[in-house]
């Protein structure tokens, strides 16, 4: 099959199924499947083999009951649909990146070559900033009061031993109480409580909590509204490392061409995408919490019972014909795990603008994706790879819970952990090139730090010796040598090999 790149604009996830069963990336499962754990299963298993997005038409809740909407899982669990729902060709993320990196930090062009060189991202630009849509195809059905009910909807339920189905892929829309031109777009998980209530789980980092500690500070429950299916550009902004001045939504045109297109909520003083399948509008109490978990996390175990805000909803708005976008979580390879390697590759002219001696960047996925790094340096000077570990820890805020670094030399591939593990046993020495901090932010979910969020970090230098870093000398790398390369190349096909 022919893999040229998709159509880069796509009006919302239902056009972006479309191409991806034209291109026999989507499986329609027909038969009832069973929301209580049978669709976790399914996923998983095709997951782990590679294969398409799945598009379940009979979802059963756990009373039995077949419910109307569909419900699509696996949408972005391969590098090549995350690279189809940016717009992109095969292999061709690494532009993505070098477009973010320049609007981070743009520079004027040194010529009138430049500036018509410029010109992608002078139209990127343009397209920064939303639309108003005042007959947004999700508001087609609007259910208030007593017709708000979440039953109606396939929230799946993951894993064994969890208390509720959880809407695992929402879109999460916030504002600051004091600047409502400051607005976020967050994935964060939510616990069914009932028909009508659910649980706001977000991490004290986030931007929606951020938000909410603005609510709180004026006492006020903070008005939120959650999109469940858009179109692939305003999901994948929600997951990428942008800078915190970046809206989300803004940068969700950058990536389909125009101006992202936004309606007013029909109960909140808040905004939607206007392409969403599935809208929930409400509001999170700043008073009323609820204890939540325990639920399959990233990290392959169930994290422990916390308690977070309730998040109460007075609208449910959607399309006519909708389709609920699911996933789970668990132990590498999952949907998020194979979305933030994908990304790994948007890092890296983040981190080259704040230390330009970087090279590389790797976030392993059997990683959990930001607990270990492995970067690769130009090195040029003594105790340079430390300088490099503590401006990684402070960058963003993603490296801020990362636990281990290793630093190696460029001619080590830091994606062939064969390679990683020769340059340790032959670079690294444990008493001389350790680094090692306690006491810093992790992760809570992390259950090996000694605190809930809080424990140590290690870094492991592991580049040849310079200077004053070694008295004794250095080996040399075993290599041929060029010329002889070269002889070999020429009489190969000779040799009947």
């Amino acid at each position: 099959m022919k893999n040229d790149a998709p159509p880069r604009r796509y009006d919302s996830l239902k056009d972006f199924l479309a191409t991806l069963e034209k291109r026999d990336r989507l499986k329609r499962i027909t038969r009832p499947v069973s929301l209580v754990h049978e669709i976790t299963e399914i996923s998983r298993r095709v997951l782990h083999a590679g294969g398409p997005a799945l598009l379940f038409e009979q979802p059963v809740d756990a009373d039995g009951n077949v419910l109307a909407i569909p419900v699509v899982t696996n949408l972005f669990a391969t590098r090549e649909r995350i690279e189809w729902g940016f717009g992109l060709a095969g292999g061709h993320i690494g532009d993505l990146a070098t477009l973010l990196g320049q609007l981070r930090a743009p520079q004027p062009p040194a010529s009138m070559r430049e500036a018509f060189d410029s010109l992608p991202l002078i139209r990127s630009a343009l397209a920064l900033g939303v639309k108003q849509n005042n007959r947004p195809p999700c508001q087609e059905v609007v259910l208030k009061g007593d017709a708000v009910d979440l039953s109606r909807l396939p929230i799946q339920w993951c894993w064994p031993g969890e208390p509720a189905p959880l809407v695992s892929w929402p879109l999460v829309i916030t504002s600051d109480h004091d600047d409502p031109d400051d607005i976020n777009v967050g994935v964060y998980r939510m616990q069914k409580l009932g028909k009508n209530r659910l649980i706001m789980r977000w991490l004290s980092q986030r931007g929606g909590a951020k938000h909410f500690r603005s609510w709180q500070k004026a006492g006020q429950d903070m008005p939120v509204t959650v999109a469940i299916g858009a179109d692939p550009a305003t999901i994948l902004s929600a997951v990428m490392p942008l800078p915190e001045e970046m809206s989300e939504l803004d940068f969700s045109g950058v990536l389909s061409g125009r101006k992202a297109r936004i309606a007013r909520a029909v109960s909140q003083p808040q905004i939607v995408p206007a392409n969403a399948e599935i809208v929930l509008e409400g509001s999170v109490s700043v008073t009323e919490e609820a204890d939540e978990g325990p639920y399959g996390d990233h990290t392959g175990y169930y994290n422990a019972v916390e308690r977070f805000p309730v998040f109460t909803v007075s609208a449910i708005t959607m399309r006519k014909k909708p389709v609920y976008l699911s996933t789970y979580t668990g132990r590498p390879p999952d949907e998020p795990s194979v979305l933030g390697e994908a990304m790994n590759e948007l890092f890296v002219p983040l981190v080259r603008q704040q230390v330009p001696e970087i090279l590389d960047i790797h976030l392993p996925a059997e990683a959990c994706s930001y607990r270990a790094i492995v970067v690769s340096i130009d090195k040029r000077y003594p105790g340079q790879a430390r300088r490099v570990m503590m401006a990684l820890w402070s960058m963003l805020s993603q490296f801020n819970m990362t636990k281990l670094i290793i630093v190696v030399d460029p001619d080590i591939d830091i994606r062939n952990w064969k390679d990683v593990i020769w340059a340790l046993v032959t670079r690294y020495d444990a008493s001389r090139d350790t680094m090692l901090i306690d006491n810093t932010p992790i992760d809570y979910l992390d259950f090996a730090s000694p605190k809930a969020g809080l424990g140590g970090k290690i870094g492991l230098d592991a580049t040849i010796k310079t200077g004053t870093e070694t008295e004794r000398e250095w080996g040399r790398v075993i290599a041929m040598s060029e010329d002889v390369k070269d002889r070999v190349d020429a009489l190969w096909q000779d040799l009947g090999l």
